[in-house]
């Protein structure tokens, strides 16, 4: 690639952009961000060659543009960007919802460039420029959902980009990929907020030993509620649909672990806890723990 630009400068684009620096993936790297402090952050810690609030200056000359920013504001950013991008320019996200994705962002395009949905599933609790570092996609999947008419090229140059950051790369249907992270993504963080909800709203001393004794399964909701709450705002309803479908099952599974509590039903409860073991174990063996 000649110039890669990164429109959206928090975690995820920062970290991908130290890698195409470090990794030399591209002779020049544009990051863009309409954010004024988040411009001059970017620009202190020198991680692009050239930092800009102007979003139709930064895609001009890009043969690649990755759209890093929150889901709910791909739209307006696929607007103000596609007719700057040149013909035949490789477009691509990083949005962990993927459907709504495509149809917010698949109508500016047209036949103009290539569109590449995409979603690194690799993350912290933390958010912004200062956030982010070469290692965040080290091991961790990246998932591609082409359309039909997405160009091998394009699929293979986005590939190779991830994978150059440390990425394995699956190619997915899009509803597919929604609902699998509505299970292993986005239900973790709605309850994890749910739960340390909870706990905020306790009567204060209740509450400040409740922060004060917090034993590993406490805090590790804490950890994953801390995360930024525009982005999973914009997560839960773009992916509404299939969010809604797995809290259904996991409400009904809810109410079984309830009856068998009431009803002292140890042998219930122990099969369910041992089979969950398993998938604890599958994950640690395919290197995701």
């Amino acid at each position: 690639m000649e110039t890669i630009t990164i429109v959206g400068m928090g975690l995820i684009g920062s970290s991908l952009a130290r890698n195409i620096k470090d990794k030399k993936l591209a002779k020049t790297l544009i990051a863009a961000d309409i954010n004024e402090e988040v411009c001059k952050k970017v620009i202190e810690l020198e991680i692009a060659d050239i930092i800009t609030d102007d979003l139709a200056r930064a895609v001009e000359d890009a043969d690649m543009v990755v759209i890093a920013v929150p889901v709910g504001a791909m739209e307006n950013v696929a607007k103000d960007i596609v007719p700057y991008v040149k013909e035949g320019a490789i477009i691509t996200d990083t949005g962990s919802v993927k459907v709504s994705v495509i149809d917010a962002i698949k109508p500016f395009i047209g036949a103009k460039a290539e569109f590449v949905p995409a979603h690194p599933i690799a993350g912290t609790e933390f958010s912004g420029p200062e956030s982010g570092f070469t290692e965040l996609f080290n091991g961790r999947w990246c998932v591609l959902t082409p359309l039909p008419e997405t160009g091998i090229k394009a699929v293979e140059e986005v590939t190779k980009l991830w994978e150059s950051c440390g990425s394995m790369v699956e190619i997915m249907d899009p509803r597919h990929h929604d609902l699998v992270l509505g299970i292993t993504s986005h239900l973790p963080h709605l309850i994890a907020y749910t739960i340390v909800g909870t706990a905020n709203e306790l009567e204060d001393d209740i509450k400040s030993e409740v922060i004060k004794f917090s034993a590993s399964g406490f805090r590790d909701f804490t950890r994953i509620a801390a995360s930024d709450p525009i982005m999973w705002r914009d997560v839960f309803l773009n992916n509404k649909e299939a969010v809604l479908e797995i809290l259904q099952r996991f409400n009904e599974d809810l109410t079984a672990l309830q009856r068998a509590i009431r009803k002292g039903d140890g042998d219930y409860l122990y099969r369910r806890f041992k089979d969950t073991r398993a998938i604890r174990k599958e994950i640690i063996e395919q290197g995701q723990a």
